[in-house]
């Protein structure tokens, strides 16, 4: 009995060894294929910013502000279909039900399935649109253009707005980050817009449309970044971790197979021994 017990144990431990090695496998393929794309995504990072700066510091030369009255609160978040990126997905969630629990007449735009997930069993009557396939594909600027024609075909009024996103920092770290987002009455109603010559309603209009795919863009190339960065970064704890389990289990299997060696010597010796004591 003793000895189907340990070798039982025995089967147990080998069938998890050779599991925990398969997923260390994988973990270690996952954060190669990774490294590759981070750098092309970092790479690409770089010629968008200028996309999303250069809207930015328009808003901020035209001193624009957010429209008055009770029009609700519109956040676009960013994210993606794909897991296993650490709590890229979840930072942003956080968020986004602090500024609904502030504001209960926030509609949000998810793009991204993984923070529709986080966000649809409480706070589903605020999801206005979700975007998906989206971080299968490196992001273009006729990707970020279609978002914000489907945004602003919705007829989704707002008074205030803001783009939540993971800008980049480091190959280990990004900042959860949002930027502001202002309707096109706003845009109009700038104190310093009339800096600007000819500019009459169909140039605000189609400045403010392209200034939300612009911005969108660079939040999408930003967080894809950080997502590639912040998957490579997990997979490769997840390998050292499966390691250190299999340097326990191949610890613990050579234990117990000794252990089951030295039981099945001791019944071998003390079978010899009470046969030569009865002959």
């Amino acid at each position: 009995s003793q000895q189907v017990r340990g070798m039982a144990t025995l089967k147990m431990i080998s069938i998890r060894l050779k599991s925990v090695k398969n997923i260390q496998k994988i973990t270690q393929s996952m954060k190669m294929v990774s490294a590759a794309k981070y750098t092309k995504a970092e790479r690409e990072l770089k010629l968008a910013r200028p996309y999303g700066i250069g809207a930015q510091e328009f808003y901020k030369k035209a001193e624009v502000k957010d429209e008055e009255g009770e029009k609700g609160q519109l956040i676009i978040a960013v994210s993606s279909d794909r897991g296993l990126r650490g709590a890229v997905h979840s930072s942003i969630g956080r968020i986004v039900k602090t500024d609904i629990a502030a504001n209960p007449n926030t509609k949000v735009v998810i793009v991204g399935d993984k923070v529709r997930n986080i966000l649809q069993r409480l706070y589903a009557k605020n999801i206005a649109m979700v975007v998906t396939e989206v971080g299968r594909k490196p992001a273009v600027f006729g990707d970020a253009a279609l978002v914000a024609q489907s945004i602003i075909n919705s007829g989704i009024e707002f008074s205030k707005g803001k783009i939540l996103f993971n800008a980049f920092r480091t190959v280990v770290s990004f900042r959860t980050t949002e930027m502001p987002l202002y309707s096109q009455n706003a845009v109009a109603n700038a104190s310093k817009l009339p800096v600007y010559d000819s500019l009459d309603s169909d140039v605000i209009q189609s400045y403010t449309e392209f200034s939300l795919a612009s911005l969108l863009f660079y939040s999408m190339k930003e967080n894809a970044t950080s997502e590639q960065s912040s998957r490579m970064t997990a997979m490769d704890n997840a390998s050292k971790n499966a390691g250190e389990m299999i340097d326990k289990l191949t610890v613990t299997f050579n234990r117990t197979r000794q252990a089951v060696i030295t039981r099945e010597l001791i019944e071998i010796i003390s079978g010899a021994a009470a046969l030569e004591t009865k002959n």
